[in-house]
């Protein structure tokens, strides 16, 4: 049985979500079981509807509560009883299978690094999303971890990534691109540039040089750029897919020629929804620690909690940070 330690104190909407979630995931995969870390005096009162899978449900009493106002690595160091503390150091010691929380960015790194360890050959550990491409998802990496990069962490990255799509998401030679201006090799910044050729002889496919607008024309499975850069992009294309829908639906309801067309069309935009709705993705994986973790967006509802359940059940059944501690080995030893 694959067990997940859930941060049930993470997020905008925790403690509520949180054990929403978790209750929607168990119900949905009967091989699962659950801890809930945070104060039990507040998690308990939440499960009295939980009577299908209570025997599936763990409490751990971790009365520390890391928020976003914590300098991350002070908190993870200070507070020893949180659940992003104790989720971790489970993980370390073999007693649960993956970490999620949806809590603070900053303490979800500072915890991968100092209480799960770097995987042996990794310089820095990245986030790595998964983000619409219309015809289905690439892995973008790094999201913000590393918003300063030296050339040699990007390939470092397109090894984590190209493992992550091949063995979680069953792209068989998954695509690597590197994000720059333009599609030529001399193009782009100091960083760029001297991380092409690296890139060149990484062990994956490389595809070149990927530009702000084929980022989403499936171009590339994993999309490769520094923290900054990679914030930025997933940002823009949370803002744009809001704004979009926002505009649709006010013309729709502009006249009433358009409100009978959406009345036809409505079936369609549910399913576009569904496709840009980071709901159904789950969070984004921290790969390059030494365990399963994902990241969670804060404003999580309790569907996003379940399939970021759902994920990281995922990858730790498939094996995922073996597989990259195969491929990092691969790399250092050409």
């Amino acid at each position: 049985m694959t067990h997940i330690y859930l941060d049930a104190m993470g997020g905008d909407n925790a403690p509520n979500c949180t054990v929403e979630g978790a209750m929607e995931a168990l119900r949905a995969d009967k091989d699962l079981k659950i801890t809930l870390g945070g104060p039990v005096s507040e998690i308990e009162p939440l499960l009295q509807d939980a009577g299908d899978v209570r025997d599936r449900i763990a409490l751990d009493d971790a009365p520390e509560i890391i928020t976003n106002h914590d300098a991350p690595v002070m908190a993870i160091r200070q507070k020893k009883n949180s659940a992003q503390v104790r989720g971790m150091l489970m993980v370390k010691e073999k007693q649960a299978d993956a970490f999620v929380s949806a809590g603070s960015t900053g303490a979800t790194l500072a915890g991968g690094m100092f209480r799960l360890g770097r995987i042996d050959g990794v310089e820095r550990p990245a986030l790595a999303p998964l983000l619409p491409n219309g015809k289905g998802f690439f892995c973008l990496i790094d999201c913000g971890a590393n918003v300063d990069c030296l050339p040699q962490y990007l390939p470092q990255f397109g090894v984590m990534g190209e493992a992550y799509m091949r063995c979680v998401q069953g792209v068989e030679k998954p695509r690597v691109g590197l994000v720059n201006i333009g599609a030529e090799a001399e193009k782009g910044n100091a960083l760029v540039k001297a991380a092409y050729p690296l890139m060149e002889s990484a062990p994956f496919h490389f595809v070149g040089n990927i530009e702000g607008r084929d980022i989403t024309a499936d171009q590339a499975d994993v999309i490769v750029c520094d923290g900054f850069s990679g914030n930025l992009i997933m940002k823009f294309m949370e803002g744009v897919a809001e704004t979009l829908m926002g505009i649709i639906k006010s013309e729709i309801y502009a006249d009433a020629r358009g409100k009978i067309g959406g009345i036809i069309a409505k079936p369609a935009f549910r399913r576009v929804k569904k496709r840009m709705d980071y709901t159904e993705v789950g969070g984004a994986p921290l790969l390059g620690v030494k365990g399963v973790v994902i990241k969670a967006h804060g404003s999580s509802n309790g569907h996003a909690i379940a399939s970021a359940i759902k994920q990281a059940a995922l990858m730790a059944r498939k094996g995922l940070v073996d597989a990259i501690e195969s491929e990092i080995a691969k790399q250092l030893n050409q």
